[in-house]
C-alpha cells in the first residue's frame, strides 16, 4: 500500500499520456465516423512496450551513462523499424481507411501523400519514446537531487558535530582551569563562573542537536562563553559584547557565531592575557547583522582545528543561507575582523 501510495504520481502521468494517445490515434477516425483500424490495438500495444523499453533499459543504460550518440542511434533505428513494418504489412489500408477529405484527393497528391505518410506514424511512435526519455531523465535528476540534499545535510551535521566537539574538550578544559584559579584564590567569582559553564554545558548536550533554536537563547549562550573568557583573561577591559535591537520571536541555527568568537578570543590575546575583542550583534525584523573585531596577538599560531571549524561554518551558512547571507572576513595583519549579514 505505502509503494501504491508513493508512485500514484506516476501512475497517473501513465494513465494520462496512454489516454492521450490513444486519442491521438483515434482521433482522425472518429472525428469523420470512420471505423477504427484493426491495427490499432496492436500500435497501442507496441507504443507501450517502446515506452517501457525505452524507460527502463535505453535510458538508464545508455543516455544516463554517457553514451549519447549510441542512444540516438538505437532510438531512431529502432522507431524506422516499427514505422517500416507496419507500413509495409498495411500500406494500402492505411491510405484507404484515412478520412474521407483525404480520398478526395488528386492521383498525384494522393502520390506525394503516399510517400509521406510513414513520417506520421514515424512521430506518433516517437512521441512516447520521447516522454519516456523525459519522464526517466526527470526521475533520475529528482533522485539524484534528493540524494545530494541528503549528503550535504548529513556533511552539515557531521560538521556540526566536528565543531561541537573541537569547541567542548579544550575550552572545558580552560574554564575548568579558570574556575580551578578561582577556588584556590577564594574568588567571588567562583560561583558565576560555575553557573555560566554549566549554562553552556546544558546548552550544548540539549540545544545544539536542534534545527534550529530560538536567538535569545543563542544570545544567552554567547554571554555565558563571553563572561567565562573574562574571568580567564588578566586583563579584560577590552572585552565588548554589544547586543541592540529584539531577539524574540526569531529562530536560528546553533553554533552559528561560536566559532568566529572563539577564534577572536583565541588569537586576539597575548601572552599576558591582554586582549582587544569587540562583538556586536544588530537584530533587526528582517536581519541579524554579526561582527567581531580582535587584534592579532604577537605569534599567530597554525592552528588546523580553528581553521577547519571556520572552514565548517562557511559551509553550514552556504548550505542553510544560499542566497541569503553575506559573509566578510578581513585580515591586515594587526587586526581581525568577521562580518556576517544574514536575513531571517
Amino acid at each position: 500500500m505505502s509503494f501504491l501510495k508513493k508512485n500514484i504520481p506516476q501512475i497517473l502521468v501513465h494513465i494520462f499520456l496512454w489516454s492521450a494517445l490513444f486519442g491521438m490515434l483515434s482521433y482522425p477516425f472518429l472525428a469523420y465516423s470512420q471505423a477504427l483500424p484493426n491495427d490499432l490495438l496492436l500500435k497501442m500495444v507496441t507504443a507501450i512496450v517502446l515506452f517501457y523499453f525505452n524507460y527502463y533499459f535505453l535510458v538508464p543504460y545508455f543516455l544516463l551513462n554517457g553514451k549519447k550518440i549510441i542512444y540516438l542511434i538505437l532510438s531512431v533505428t529502432i522507431v524506422g523499424l516499427i514505422v517500416y513494418i507496419f507500413h509495409k504489412t498495411a500500406p494500402q489500408m492505411e491510405i484507404r481507411e484515412f478520412p474521407r477529405p483525404m480520398r478526395r484527393m488528386s492521383p498525384l497528391r494522393r502520390e506525394i501523400f503516399a510517400l509521406r505518410f510513414p513520417m506520421i506514424p514515424f512521430v506518433i511512435f516517437s512521441i512516447p519514446l520521447l516522454f519516456s526519455t523525459m519522464l526517466r531523465v526527470y526521475f533520475s535528476w529528482q533522485k539524484n537531487e534528493s540524494l545530494r540534499k541528503t549528503i550535504e545535510k548529513e556533511k552539515v551535521e557531521s560538521e556540526l558535530q566536528f565543531l561541537k566537539a573541537q569547541l567542548n574538550p579544550h575550552f572545558l578544559f580552560n574554564s575548568l582551569n579558570t574556575i580551578y584559579s578561582l577556588s584556590v584564590k577564594k574568588s567571588k567569582d567562583t560561583s558565576d563562573a560555575i553557573i555560566n559553564l554549566s549554562e553552556l554545558m546544558r546548552y550544548m548536550l540539549y540545544e545544539a542537536d536542534k534545527e534550529n533554536v530560538p536567538l535569545s537563547k543563542e544570545i544567552e549562550y554567547i554571554k555565558s562563553y563571553v563572561a567565562l573568557q573574562r574571568l580567564r583573561l588578566a586583563d579584560s577591559e577590552n572585552v565588548h559584547l554589544k547586543i541592540s535591537g529584539d531577539d524574540n520571536n526569531k529562530n536560528i541555527p546553533p553554533l552559528l557565531f561560536i566559532s568566529f568568537i572563539e577564534n577572536a578570543f583565541k588569537y586576539g590575546t597575548d601572552y599576558n592575557g591582554k586582549t582587544m575583542v569587540k562583538i556586536n550583534f544588530l537584530i533587526q525584523e528582517a536581519y541579524i547583522h554579526f561582527s567581531v573585531i580582535n587584534k592579532i596577538g604577537v605569534i599567530k599560531k597554525n592552528d588546523k582545528s580553528s581553521g577547519l571549524g571556520l572552514e565548517n561554518i562557511k559551509n553550514r551558512l552556504k548550505y542553510l543561507y544560499p542566497n541569503s547571507h553575506i559573509l566578510d572576513i578581513t585580515d591586515d595583519g594587526k587586526t581581525y575582523e568577521v562580518d556576517l549579514k544574514i536575513n531571517f
